[in-house]
């Protein structure tokens, strides 16, 4: 029943959409062929566009081909303004999120070839003002690339609060924990070893390089202009459906490795033909040695929260499709949703934009490109268009369907209808939505509800097992299988922690703290585990990320930090 935390953060507000798309706009800029092979690769690519793009309810969409030879096509679909109706500008930027820490990770690769790193030398010997505390092995540069240094992932690396010190919770290199913190700190150390600040470390030695003279390697104010217009979750605290309502996302600035780069399709092209030439740019000028492209592109670590096949090597994600090797990433912002793929087996890649946040990343467009470039280079027949996957769509629907009843009267009555699940309520039913994790559930219900539906089975590790509970929020109902514990004690201070917390960064936002049985929970959907004097996360076993909670008025605590963040007490459901 627990989510993980990436999970919470792309379900919980962030899953919105707008509700027509009109007229589907398919508009090139690079590669209109009128016949022949790459004319059948392009109108089947863009039919599943189309698809894809009316079921998750996406305004925009701006994509690229390439392959070792150079930008093959660069094509933009739906809508850059929803409100005005207008196509997606060609020289329109789209900030591509964490695909940045790639960048990050080829410049320190640079530096690394130049002598002046060592990725084995304890990263405090470079940053002796990184607090951090351990009781293992030091953490190095080798740890951070590649997510496995044990640190909390979505806080600042300077807290306000100058005594606090991050606390490793693992010995390095053990486990995966995506860790933008980590990527910082990278990007700190890209300035001090080269003597210019990230964004000019980028624009010198990869942009500029490569050609990427449209993209910006900074996101700040002065260049909103330039960017398409992007939307963001009109209510973002809550769950929301695909078709949940946007609204035009407020002004970003963000300059760390983390996610800081905003470009066009076109020189994003430029980059992902790099990857394909095995870290060669034009004119046969290479970004890296050939070792440290083995080093970016080698399965360091087992990343779970990539795939079941995921591993991490240096800001890429490495794993395995249809037999072939391939590099990947996503990026999400507050307003935009990203994805590159590239096949390095085949020298084939794709890059993939949109322009609104709603909780997924165009993986199924990049995955599907690379999939028809790859078979037609090898005079293939090209796969078939990929399955619809409609809203509410429920494979497993009659696992969940029954009456389910609250110790104290109340209950809760799902119904089935193929693979459509319904809450029944007296006015009617209303629709449940796939949240993206197993018994997960948006209440189709126009954003009224702060909680999706946690459904658990009899055994939490047999999907195939009866479904006996559901949580809704602080509220807990079983059925006639449920065989487990019914009364649960908690500390008396653990009800004056139930509450709404706020805060205003875009990457933190709310959090509801409920009790719900005998566990405090964050959004209904993440376990805490009471650890001394902090609650640890439990969305993974060995998770860094911790809850402290402060000050109590009139029997109710106003603020909490998360892992070092804080975050405020509101008078709100």
């Amino acid at each position: 029943m627990p989510i993980s935390r990436r999970e919470m953060l792309l379900h919980t507000g962030l899953l919105a959409g707008v509700t027509a798309m009109g007229r589907f706009a398919v508009a090139d800029s690079t590669g209109t062929p009128q016949s022949g092979a790459d004319a059948n690769l392009f109108a089947r690519l863009d039919e599943f566009v189309r698809q894809y793009m009316e079921e998750m309810h996406a305004p925009g969409m701006t994509l690229v081909l390439g392959d070792r030879k150079g930008v093959r096509r660069v094509v933009h679909y739906g809508l850059g303004d929803v409100e005005r109706r207008a196509p997606v500008g060609e020289d329109e930027l789209f900030e591509i999120g964490s695909i940045s820490k790639s960048f990050v990770a080829v410049c320190l690769l640079q530096l690394h070839d130049e002598g002046k790193l060592n990725l084995h030398k304890p990263i405090v010997e470079y940053l002796p003002w990184f607090r951090i505390d351990s009781a293992f092995a030091p953490i190095t540069t080798h740890h951070l690339l590649t997510h496995g240094a044990g640190l909390p992932g979505d806080v600042p690396m300077l807290p306000s609060d100058p005594s606090l010190r991050h606390r490793a919770a693992y010995a390095p290199g053990a486990h995966f924990h995506y860790c933008n913190m980590a990527y910082e700190a990278l990007g700190y150390l890209a300035w001090t070893l080269d003597g210019r600040e990230l964004p000019e470390v980028i624009r010198k030695r990869i942009l500029e390089p490569l050609g990427m003279t449209q993209s910006e390697p900074v996101i700040t104010l002065d260049v909103r202009d330039r960017l398409v217009k992007n939307y963001s979750a009109f209510q973002n605290d809550r769950p929301g459906t695909r078709d949940a309502r946007l609204a035009e996302a407020a002004g970003l600035i963000l300059t760390t490795g983390a996610g800081c780069v905003a470009a066009t399709a076109k020189d994003m092209g430029a980059y992902l033909r790099m990857i394909a030439n095995g870290g060669e740019g034009p004119n046969g000028r290479r970004l890296m040695s050939k070792d440290s492209f083995a080093l970016f592109t080698k399965a360091h670590i087992v990343a779970p929260a990539f795939g079941p096949t995921a591993s991490y090597g240096y800001g890429l994600a490495v794993d395995k499709l249809d037999g072939h090797t391939v590099v990947r990433h996503t990026g999400g912002m507050v307003s935009f949703m990203s994805s590159l793929l590239v096949d390095i087996d085949n020298g084939v890649g794709a890059f993939a934009s949109i322009n609104a946040q709603q909780g997924y990343r165009p993986t199924a467009v990049t995955q599907y490109a690379v999939q028809l470039m790859r078979e037609q280079q090898a005079s293939k027949p090209l796969p078939n268009i990929p399955a619809a996957n409609p809203a509410l769509r429920v494979p497993d629907a009659p696992d969940y369907a029954g009456s389910y009843q609250q110790s104290g009267g109340g209950k809760l009555v799902i119904q089935h209808d193929g693979d459509k699940l319904f809450l029944v309520r007296a006015d009617g039913k209303v629709p449940l939505q796939p949240a993206g994790a197993p018994g997960a559930f948006v209440v189709a219900d126009g954003g009224k509800s702060h909680f999706p539906l946690m459904f658990g089975r009899a055994d939490e590790k047999d999907p195939k097992s009866a479904v006996v509970e559901v949580a809704w929020g602080s509220d807990w109902y079983t059925n006639s299988k449920y065989r487990g514990e019914q009364q649960f004690n908690v500390p008396k201070e653990w009800h004056s922690y139930v509450g709404h917390y706020r805060n205003e960064s875009p990457w933190l936002g709310s959090m509801r703290i409920v009790l719900c049985k005998g566990r405090l929970w964050i959004n209904g959907m993440m376990p805490l585990e009471a650890a001394g004097d902090r609650f640890n996360l439990r969305d993974e076993p060995h998770s860094p990320e911790w809850i402290q909670f402060g000050e109590v008025v009139n029997g109710r605590c106003m603020r909490l930090k998360f892992s070092g963040e804080d975050l405020w007490r509101v008078a709100t459901a």
